[in-house]
């Protein structure tokens, strides 16, 4: 079976009576974050890529029908109208690294109807998850204020793949590198670590512990001091580092306790000791909250180790993310259900200094100083270009938030801007009301205005 079966059982539904109906038309659909997670103040577009990999791969074969009639228990034959369907449209999306607000289209799909409904669930998902932990990784980076921050996720991420992709978002948001193999090894990012209290616990002391880890590793290593005593801990790393003159590059990591004040107290060691040049490593369920709160005080630690609570971006590890019908056929179709209104029409969102973004249809003119966020990033199910580079997802993500207000990057109480909607959007989604014949009153819903983003209510519940 392909990925084509990674998805929810009612898109194969839908997609079978779409085919059935002859509903062949071009559609297309918005992906968008209806709000921002709490303590949120922007978010980052990720997942694209592999969303694309998926959608240029995605083909329905014989196996799959099987799969689908067993799922449905139909005979083979009522499935057979999907064996051979691939992704032949047009995909407009933000690029990876870019920073959207909530209500902001991040990808839309433009396909004849089944082959815009069957990625709905794969595409979610890669986005939704991407997004969020990317998010949390940029905040990290912010909170660090320079310092380097390295990826320890793994262990303890959702699975092996949500790991790599942690890794990679973290080298995307600037970490300066991950404990993740595969992920260092496959795309180029530096490989770093150091040991577990396990091999400490291993040898009768703790000094025969750092002895031989340095008998066994040439040049600089890194020694964890907190098995037993912290502060005797780094009083032994001293010693060994001092008498194997390993001093510049080496360092010592903290993993427990208070590590401002176990920081401050392994920094007064090592440079009595004549060893000013051994750096300090920190982690320990570190965040941006922990590393705000080091960095503000001052804490002499040279550099951030973040694993799960970043990994699974543990304060919201989800985002209110949905993909909707915006059009189908040419004709402008929308939401209206309650606290979930959609917005109809293909859309361009258009960034102005500040990130004021306006959220337009696609084919309207920009506003003034406005930059168009989508770009056509596949045509006939092909990519239309080549895959970025870390380094320019990079970029993107560091000119963007350079450009972000600085309410909006506080890691306590930020404060996210709000997109706004040109007044031909907000005109069409009256007409369109209008036309399937819904009182505004009827819902309590209303069209989308300043406060209101075109992709809905600033708050709702996630379906």
């Amino acid at each position: 079976m392909s990925d084509a079966t990674t998805t929810d059982l009612y898109e194969v539904t839908m997609a079978m009576s779409y085919l059935r109906e002859g509903m062949t038309g071009p559609a297309t659909f918005s992906l968008f974050v209806r709000d921002l997670p709490p303590d949120r103040g922007f978010l980052v577009a990720a997942g694209l890529e592999s969303a694309l990999d998926y959608l240029a791969n995605l083909r329905v074969g014989p196996e799959d029908v099987d799969a689908f009639a067993s799922a449905l228990h139909r005979p083979r034959r009522d499935l057979q109208p999907l064996l051979g369907m691939e992704f032949m449209g047009e995909v407009r999306a933000v690029p990876e690294g870019r920073i959207v607000l909530a209500g902001e289209p991040l990808l839309e799909v433009t396909a004849p109807l089944p082959q815009a409904q069957l990625p709905e669930t794969y595409v979610l998902n890669q986005l939704s998850h991407q997004t969020a932990i990317a998010s949390k990784a940029a905040r990290c980076a912010l909170a660090a204020a320079g310092h380097p921050v390295v990826d320890f996720s793994l262990r303890r991420t959702q699975g092996t793949q949500a790991g790599f992709q942690a890794a990679r978002l973290g080298a995307l948001a600037g970490f300066a590198g991950t404990s993740n193999v595969a992920a260092a090894t496959t795309l180029g990012i530096p490989a770093v670590g150091t040991m577990a209290h396990s091999f400490v616990q291993a040898f009768a002391t703790e000094e025969e512990a750092f002895r031989a880890f340095a008998r066994c590793h040439p040049g600089p290593v890194t020694l964890l001091v907190d098995t037993y005593d912290t502060e005797a801990g780094v009083r032994v790393a001293a010693r060994v580092l001092r008498d194997l003159d390993r001093g510049p590059g080496s360092a010592v990591r903290l993993d427990s306790g208070d590590l401002g004040a176990l920081a401050a107290r392994a920094r007064s060691i090592l440079d009595g000791a004549g060893l000013p040049d051994v750096r300090i490593i920190a982690s320990g369920s570190l965040d941006e909250y922990a590393v705000d709160d080091l960095v503000r005080s001052g804490a002499p630690i040279d550099t951030y180790a973040v694993g799960t609570r970043v990994g699974v971006s543990a304060d919201a590890p989800y985002v209110d993310s949905a993909y909707k019908l915006v059009e189908y056929d040419g004709r402008p179709v929308m939401k209206l259900s309650s606290a979930k209104v959609t917005a109809p029409g293909p859309k361009q969102v258009f960034r102005r200094p500040g990130c004021a973004d306006v959220i337009c249809l696609a084919d309207e003119r920009p506003p003034e100083e406005g930059r168009p966020l989508l770009e056509t990033v596949m045509r006939n199910g092909r990519r239309t270009g080549k895959r970025p580079t870390l380094e320019e997802c990079r970029e993107r993500l560091a000119a963007d938030l350079a450009e972000l207000p600085s309410a909006a990057r506080r890691i306590r109480a930020p404060v996210a801007p709000r997109a706004t909607t040109s007044e031909r959007l907000s005109a069409l989604a009256s007409r369109v009301r209008r036309r399937i014949g819904e009182k505004p009153s009827a819902l309590g819903a209303r069209s989308p205005g300043p406060d209101q983003t075109a992709s809905g209510s600033p708050r709702s519940e996630p379906e």
